[in-house]
Formats: C-alpha cells, structure tokens, sequence
C-alpha cells in the first residue's frame, strides 16, 4: 500500500506585493511550507511551516489550490498570505530568506514546477487549481 504525503505551502505577499522566499539545502530557492503533522489542519500546517522556516508569522487569506506530484506521491496543498508580525531569520531548512518581487522570484526559483504554484498562487482567480506533474 502506498502513502501519500501531504503538505501545505504559501504565497506570502507583503505590503509592497513582495514574495517570501526561503533557499533549501537542496532544491534551492522555494515558498515556505511542509509536512502536515499529526492532529494538524492544513491551514495550520502552513502557518507554523512559514514561522519555523522564516521566522515570519502570517495570516492566511485564501486557498488557492493543489499540486500532485505523481512520482513522489506528494500533494501539495497551496495558500496566499500576508505577514502579520515576526522577522526575517534562517533555519535548518532554509539557508536565506528574503522578499522579492515577482520577477527577481521567478529568477531566483531554479524548480519550473514551483514557478507554477507561485504564478497559479498569484493569478489563478476563480476556482482553486488542480495541477499533476
């Protein structure tokens, strides 16, 4: 029996429509989030992720959808948000952090997929998205 894996992620926007971002170890710059925990909503999940890995404490403003990846059996719950308190710091996962605007974003974000949950995050109106790869 396979398990899937859950997660939860965030396009966090500050007043000057900036993005968070955090530099993973490995897949390099990215939006925060992370796994969903036990007895944990997913909007929860996004909360505590963005604090931990940034130290930024945020306030959820919608779903904005999900990413499947097939492969890796993961899927990728997806949110927009506002920052609401906390400062910039580094953690075990994350090498730097910082906000950007959307282009210096998109250069920074080596992973084409991420470039998508971000654009889809910020653009998408309507219905949440659904998105496999």
């Amino acid at each position: 029996m396979r398990k899937f894996i859950l997660t939860s992620g965030a396009v966090i926007l500050n007043k000057q429509n900036k993005i968070l971002l955090k530099k993973d170890p490995i897949r390099g710059w990215e939006l925060p989030g992370g796994c969903v925990e036990t007895n944990e909503t997913i909007k929860e999940t996004v909360i505590r992720e963005v604090k931990e890995e940034t130290g930024i404490e945020v306030e959820v403003i919608k779903f904005c959808g999900v990413s499947h990846e097939i492969k890796n059996s993961i899927c990728n719950m997806w949110w927009l948000g506002t920052p609401i308190g906390g400062e910039l710091q580094t953690s075990c996962e994350s090498l730097e952090v910082g906000f950007f605007d959307v282009q210096e974003a998109l250069a920074l974000i080596e992973i084409q997929a991420f470039k998508q949950e971000l654009l889809l995050c910020l653009y998408k109106s309507g219905e949440p998205f659904y998105i496999s790869y």
